[in-house]
């Protein structure tokens, strides 16, 4: 399975995928996916800065933001799930007239989002276990669900769908097939991992959303990703 895509700051270390410093006890995938709050905030104003150097040249999964915008009403609510730093995601959908509500396990992620961009709303939290009580026209969780382990990215779905107004727009990208994929971001472990398109594909239909438009590893127009766009009923 192939997750890494151009743009993704971490895919510099790449290369260095399942290899560990000699000496060193690999950690199990599901820790590495437990850890990943404490990764982010480890790295988060390196990954920030490189998010940022890159991001003007290299933002090719710009037209999938786009689409997801176009198919939102004006002024729109947003909950833009593991939002990063907020740039350029979370920034150009607040250009755009949009309302962001971001989530992340990060508070220096959450702390960066507040002072850039202060008339939205940032929350430290877990993606996993979110219940605001309140639900919005879009849902965006881009570059962030695919570290969640299968097991929590199919209760991800409960999630997504608790938080979706009426005909609320979903968006997420996710590896081309099943499997987990241990990456490195500045020799520290990333995890990765995908359900099958098939299981993908049940998920949506059990909370009741359409599929919209759906590419497999789209080097056209998201940078290699594999891209969900979805509505609710």
């Amino acid at each position: 399975m192939t997750l890494p895509h151009a743009g993704d700051p971490s895919s510099v270390d790449r290369r260095d995928a399942h290899r560990h410093h000699a000496g060193e006890r690999p950690a199990h995938p599901r820790q590495l996916a437990d850890r990943i709050g404490q990764h982010y905030e480890r790295h988060a104003r390196d990954w920030d800065a490189d998010r940022n150097r890159s991001s003007l040249a290299l933002w090719n999964d710009k037209p999938w933001h786009d689409r997801f915008i176009d198919a939102l009403p004006q002024g729109a609510r947003v909950l833009d799930l593991g939002c990063g730093s907020g740039h350029p995601v979370a920034k150009h959908m607040a250009e755009r007239g949009l309302r962001v509500t971001g989530v992340d396990l990060s508070p220096t992620f959450v702390s960066m989002c507040r002072q850039r961009l202060p008339d939205h709303e940032w929350l430290v939290g877990d993606m996993r276990s979110l219940d605001l009580a309140r639900r919005f026209d879009g849902v965006l969780a881009w570059d962030s669900f695919f570290h969640l382990t299968p097991v929590d990215q199919r209760q991800m779905f409960e999630v997504f769908a608790r938080h979706a107004a009426p005909a609320a727009v979903l968006m997420f990208n996710s590896g081309p097939e099943q499997g987990e994929v241990i990456g490195t971001y500045r020799g520290d472990p990333l995890y990765h991992a995908s359900l099958s398109l098939g299981d993908y594909r049940e998920r949506l239909a059990d909370i009741g959303f359409e599929l919209m438009d759906h590419m497999v590893e789209d080097w056209e127009t998201g940078g290699g990703r594999t891209v969900w766009l979805a509505h609710a009923p």
